[in-house]
Order: structure tokens, then C-alpha cells, then sequence
């Protein structure tokens, strides 16, 4: 059987399909070895859930363990309403949606309807700036559905070996960069940047 997928690959292949293979590499390490002021901060605003403190409630769910047999994903997801059927995903900071989150919570969308809960509404919340931003479901926008099923085949498909990035700017941003052996800038403006 081939290995599920976990949720949170989903947002990190579309990143970069390279930071997949250097999270399993360092996922041992303490975070704050590799990891930017931003990533930790976005680890400690997800505490609260991860340690079941947002709610007390019985009738929420978070941070439970969730898997999709369907599409053979596997993960946790945070917060879900289960009287109102809304399933929320938390980020530090929204800016821009990327198609990322929205696989995230279409795959634990899947995974909670697979466990029988009905999930009627898709939210990313942003806990900075305390905005909400709705999500059609995956049964409501087929081009966004096609996209979360290409992705699913191109990371099971994926060879490293054979990867060159094509983003520089996103080469800049990757907390991987320093232990990567392909960024798209000159080696040189990673020692002028500090």
C-alpha cells in the first residue's frame, strides 16, 4: 500500500516539491534550528488546538486525527463546528489564498464526511487581522477539485532527482534554503541578505 499523503504536504509541494523531502529530513530537529521567526509564531498561535484549548465544548472538534481513504491522506484538522458543519482552518496571517490551504481543508473536508460528520462550510480564518474568508466546497468549484486531484497524482509521482525550481523569489522565502542544493539565486546574495 503507498504511504498516505499528510495535509500539510499539500501546501508545502505547491511551495516547493523540494521542501517535502528536506521537512522529512529534518523533522527531528528542533524547529527553531531551521524554521523563521514567522513559522514558529505560526506554531505557537496553532497551541491552543494542538494541547484541545480552543473549546470546551462538546460539540466542536479540534485538532483531532483524520483520515481519507478516498484520496489516502492523513493529518489533523482544527477547528470543526459540528452542529453548524463548519470546518475551519486557522493561519496566522492571510494575505493572498493560496490553492494550498484550500487543499488542506478540502482534505479534511473529505476526511471528516468520510467519518460520517456533514460538512456544509469551508473557512480559513486569519488570527491576526480576525478575518474569516469562505471556501466553496469542493463539490462547488470543479477547476479547484481538478487542480486538489492533479496535485494529489503529482506528488505521488514526484522524483527529486530530476526537480529544478522555477520561482526565485520563492527560493528567497524557503526556510529550507540554506540546506537546499538548487536554489535559483546566487549563493552570494544569501550571505548579503543577513
Amino acid at each position: 500500500m503507498e504511504q498516505p499523503i499528510t495535509v500539510s504536504t499539500l501546501n508545502d509541494f505547491i511551495f516547493c516539491p523540494a521542501s517535502i523531502y528536506y521537512h522529512q529530513m529534518y523533522e527531528n530537529l528542533s524547529q527553531t534550528l531551521y524554521q523563521t521567526t514567522c513559522q514558529l509564531e505560526g506554531s505557537a498561535a496553532h497551541a491552543a488546538i494542538d494541547d484541545g484549548r480552543y473549546s470546551t465544548r462538546k460539540n466542536v472538534l479540534q485538532g483531532v486525527s483524520v483520515y481519507c481513504e478516498k484520496y489516502n491522506l492523513i493529518g489533523k484538522i482544527d477547528i470543526f463546528h459540528i452542529n453548524t458543519g463548519v470546518l475551519v482552518e486557522r493561519k496566522k496571517k492571510i494575505i493572498k489564498i493560496y490553492d494550498g490551504y484550500v487543499f488542506q481543508i478540502y482534505a479534511q473536508c473529505f476526511a471528516l464526511r468520510e467519518m460520517d460528520y456533514s460538512v456544509r462550510r469551508l473557512r480559513l480564518y486569519s488570527m491576526d487581522d480576525n478575518r474569516n474568508h469562505e471556501i466553496p466546497l469542493p463539490e462547488e468549484d470543479a477547476e479547484m477539485l481538478a487542480k486538489f486531484e492533479s496535485t494529489l497524482q503529482n506528488i505521488r509521482r514526484f522524483d527529486l532527482s530530476g526537480f529544478q525550481p522555477t520561482n526565485s523569489e520563492k527560493c528567497k522565502k524557503c526556510i529550507y534554503r540554506p540546506f537546499c542544493d538548487r536554489p535559483l539565486y546566487d549563493p552570494e546574495d544569501r550571505e548579503n541578505e543577513t
